[in-house]
């Protein structure tokens, strides 16, 4: 029996050493880019909360008023004889310019979730998402140019208002703004039921919606849930369209039609022309904590949530 031929191009026994030390080290230069990219954001959160907290913290707990703060409508940081700092009609016109826009958002961007996940099908899916996803890529500064410039008119005419800058306006920017994660967020939850679940409930019977009511919402209760709560963390958090939408008048809303200001823009407007390490400096930086911190607290309640759903899948 002959030999089996040996290849002369097969390479050397060193240069295929060569080759794997060289796959070795480049495997663990990408895991270790792999691992600080994954943590970035960590850091830089992280280094935000120590930024704003060495400007603003210190003076909020030893110098500012807490009580007159939090429970005070009078915003006159730049008065002479008497100024003060209470942010509580900050407060209360973010949480209804946020609290309209969910009211706008939630039954739109779970009807588009619906629609999307559980009756569209084929190329009418792909261009819904498709424009979604087109309507998130939106600049918010555009959105507060169209509050303004289109929205303010509108409601006049519509309303027979003095001022078309206030609460609806707002809502309504600030409610598409916040529709598109939460109808890419609240469609991944319902497709991440199991099909198993809608085979079994149309095997016994159940029409389309019934399926989709009493099977897939419940199953995907808790991503529509997280889906909501990370809208609301969009709304708080938005400053250039609310800026522009809302009027910037600092009282307490009694009406839909009321110009109010918010907390991301009251610091947008004012810190610029705040002498640095003044009162009014050190109190803008305490509106970026608490404001830091309701947001964060949404978005942790919203990764709970998550995480809850993980663990009874």
């Amino acid at each position: 029996m002959n030999a089996p031929p040996t290849h002369s191009h097969d390479p050397p026994e060193g240069e295929n050493l060569d080759q794997l030390n060289l796959a070795w080290y480049v495997d663990k230069v990408v895991q270790w880019l792999v691992f600080f990219g994954g943590i970035s954001a960590i850091i830089f959160i992280i280094g935000i909360f120590v930024f704003i907290a060495s400007q603003g913290l210190g003076y909020a707990v030893k110098e500012l008023d807490l009580g007159e703060f939090f429970f005070s409508p009078l915003w006159r940081p730049t008065s002479e004889a008497n100024p003060t700092y209470g942010a509580l009609a900050l407060i209360a016109g973010t949480a209804s310019v946020a609290g309209f826009a969910m009211l706008i958002a939630v039954p739109f961007s779970l009807g588009a979730a619906i629609f999307i996940a559980e009756f569209a099908t084929g190329r009418t899916r792909e261009i819904l998402k498709v424009l979604v996803e087109l309507l998130a890529a939106i600049p918010s500064v555009v959105w507060g140019f169209i509050g303004l410039s289109i929205m303010n008119p509108l409601i006049i005419n519509t309303f027979d208002v003095p001022i078309g800058l206030n609460i609806l306006n707002a809502g309504l920017i600030l409610g598409l703004m916040a529709a598109p994660i939460m109808t890419t967020i609240a469609e991944d939850a319902l497709k991440a039921v199991p099909d198993g679940y809608r085979e079994a409930a149309e095997a016994m019977g159940a029409t389309r919606w019934q399926v989709v009511w009493r099977v897939v919402l419940p199953a995907g209760k808790n991503g529509l849930v997280a889906a909501v709560l990370l809208g609301v963390g969009r709304a708080f958090g938005e400053t250039m369209a609310v800026l522009m939408a809302t009027g910037h008048s600092v009282h307490i809303p009694t009406s839909v039609f009321d110009s109010v200001r918010a907390l991301t823009a009251t610091i947008a407007a004012e810190l610029g022309e705040t002498p640095v390490g003044s009162d009014h400096y050190k109190v803008l930086f305490t509106l970026g904590i608490f404001l830091f911190l309701v947001t964060f607290l949404i978005n942790l309640t919203a990764d709970l949530v998550v995480r809850g759903k993980r663990r009874n899948a």
